[in-house]
């Protein structure tokens, strides 16, 4: 095998690729308005079709737009010619995808898409090609050249055409307001949606759980108390349940170093008053940043009484995969 430079190659590649993307800019024009005004305006769904390497990258189109709010499926085109076309609703609009705009596949169900009157948006490298002028809006995906050296493989075109996907994507996620919350409701599963949807009261200790001794009591009683409960720590309240203060096992360490009677003293002396505390309602990901901001691995969970209503430990939120 002949000796080749692999790097010059790749890096030829990538060059090629980001001037295709950075030429793109002068295509995001008055038909990229109209498109988004016509997805925003439509009440179903977006329904996107390609063939080849087209479809592989309207699959990804049709992924993004579903994550980012724009409800959106992917339909092979040589399928929807044998019957998948009735998945298609007249209060859906179609994205259709083909860099020479006369794929037989896509051209075959043109008639039938615009019998139903749905509104049809282009993504095509031909601006006068059969499918563009077709549309209502056509987004120019043009390029002078692929980066394969025999200009014949799709690769520039199917960065330049996912690229203008992501810009509309993009575009209709602002234009709803569409927030991070929002996104995490489409991501439940993976800890991307667990960062942004799961609170402190999903995975706090509560109830009988809580470590819970009043001033008055014996430092002996504390200790007993944060060996059954097992956080290394206690909330110290008073007679109608307030959070007065906390003991951990840091404290316990100072009392020793002060050579304090343990058996004699009482939590008023010993307790740590003002203890960092979060509310049950905010994420598990702020209480985390909380805890590593103060170098503690756990936190009292207070009402809007101040009464302690559960504890949060840094392993709940490392079990629930919130990191």
């Amino acid at each position: 095998m002949a000796s080749h430079d692999f790097v010059k190659s790749g890096l030829r590649t990538v060059e090629m690729e980001a001037l295709a993307v950075s030429q793109l800019a002068p295509f995001i024009d008055s038909d990229f308005e109209t498109a988004c005004k016509t997805i925003l305006a439509c009440e179903g769904r977006v329904v996107v079709t390609g063939m080849g390497k087209s479809g592989h990258i309207g699959n990804k189109i049709a992924a993004t737009l579903a994550s980012t709010g724009t409800p959106a499926f992917f339909v092979h085109p040589g399928e929807a010619s044998h019957g998948d076309l009735g998945m298609i609703t007249k209060n859906d609009v179609v994205i259709a995808i083909s860099n020479s705009g006369n794929t037989a596949e896509v051209i075959t169900i043109l008639p039938l898409i615009k019998r139903l009157g749905i509104p049809l948006i282009s993504m095509t490298g031909a601006p006068e090609s059969v499918l563009a002028q077709s549309a209502c809006a056509n987004l120019n995906v043009s390029v002078t050249t692929e980066a394969c050296p025999l200009n014949l493989a799709p690769t520039t075109s199917t960065t330049v055409t996912l690229v203008m996907g992501d810009a509309l994507a993009i575009a209709l996620l602002e234009s709803r307001g569409f927030s991070a919350e929002d996104f995490a409701f489409s991501h439940p599963g993976g800890a991307l949606g667990r960062k942004l949807l799961l609170r402190v009261s999903d995975i706090m200790h509560s109830d009988g759980e809580v470590p819970r001794v009043t001033a008055e009591q014996p430092l002996q009683d504390a200790l007993l108390e944060m060996t059954e409960k097992g956080f290394g720590m206690t909330t110290i309240v008073d007679a109608e349940n307030t959070l007065l203060g906390v003991f951990t096992d840091g404290d316990l360490r100072r009392v020793i170093d002060q050579k304090l009677d343990i058996s004699s003293a009482t939590m008023q002396q010993v307790m740590s008053a003002n203890p960092k505390t979060i509310s049950r309602d905010i994420l598990a990901a702020e209480a985390l940043t909380l805890m590593e901001a103060s170098s503690i691995t756990a936190l009292i969970v207070e009402d809007e009484q101040h009464h302690p209503v559960g504890v949060l430990h840094m392993h709940d939120i490392l079990r629930a995969g919130v990191v």
